[in-house]
């Protein structure tokens, strides 16, 4: 991999890891649904000129009906219970749970297209699980951790382990800015009632309205471009490495900005967490066999 495209990587993951601070300080004041309603609709209005000026707007238009399906498992329920977690955790520990995505999407794989698992899948799995439970230990800290919002974080996760093998199989040979710009536009579309509803009664302030407007743009929509620009640069398997970066960017913005202090629990259950998951996905398994004689 070359120096720039490692930059790159680790500004994405940089960004992608202040997404986690950002909901933090937005939304108390525009609450779940308002707060993604405003995220969705910036992302999908930066990435449809995109969409346009790479002659992808057929892609969208025919593949509509199943972009629907993605744009609610990939961004309208896994971002509002994304935005609920963070309510009640710290952003760090929100970026640790996050990092359980490939894991779902390993086991999610196994029951939808037949993919095998393997004896690592399953010691990762079983280990990255067993993080999460160390993690929801923790109630005796300063800022003590609850069932349900790790719950409602799994529950986002596993939406992303959904959509992920829903677009290998139906969405495979559709252009990227097309998936992700559609997903974008029908996540806006059905947040819209709930988010008219639920509508703060006083105006967010403009420093929430900065906040929300770079969480939807730069870590969305900026990201998006990213994300497929590193895809076709160095392939998907070392772009999906970013995954590895966020927690650790997650964590970092929120001992930064924060003053976010991570508890003996949350460092022991997401180190196990991370090295689950890069035996599931098989990072370890493949460094390993570059050493081999």
């Amino acid at each position: 991999m070359k120096t720039s495209h490692l930059i790159e990587l680790l500004f994405l993951g940089a960004i992608w890891g202040a997404s986690f601070m950002l909901l933090k300080e937005t939304v108390p004041a525009f609450g779940v649904f308002a707060l993604v309603e405003v995220r969705a609709l910036l992302a999908a209005l930066f990435l449809l000129p995109i969409v346009f000026l790479t002659r992808q707007w057929t892609d969208l238009l025919a593949n509509w009906s199943k972009l629907l399906f993605v744009g609610a498992m990939n961004t309208a329920i896994p971002f509002c219970l994304f935005a609920f977690t963070s309510l009640h955790l710290d952003a760090g520990l929100s970026a640790i749970l996050n990092a359980t995505a490939p894991m779902f999407g390993v086991v999610i794989a196994y029951f939808y297209l037949q993919d095998r698992i393997g004896i690592h899948g399953v010691i990762g799995t079983f280990l990255g699980f067993a993080g999460v439970v160390v993690i929801s230990q923790d109630t005796q800290s300063a800022n003590p951790v609850t069932l349900l919002p790790v719950l409602t974080a799994l529950g986002a996760t596993c939406c992303y382990g959904i959509s992920a093998c829903y677009m290998k199989k139906h969405l495979s040979g559709i252009k990227p800015f097309a998936v992700a710009a559609g997903s974008q536009v029908f996540a806006a579309l059905i947040l819209l009632p709930l988010a008219l509803y639920t509508w703060p009664e006083t105006n967010p302030d403009a420093n929430s309205w900065w906040a929300a407007l770079v969480l939807g743009i730069v870590c969305t929509g900026i990201a998006y471009v990213m994300y497929f620009d590193l895809i076709a640069k160095i392939g998907a398997s070392q772009s999906m490495t970013v995954g590895y970066l966020v927690p650790v960017f997650g964590i970092l913005w929120g001992m930064l900005v924060l003053d976010e202090v991570l508890s003996s629990y949350a460092m022991i259950g997401g180190s196990l967490i991370i090295l689950g998951v890069m035996i599931t996905t098989g990072i370890v398994k493949r460094r390993r066999s570059k050493f081999r004689p």
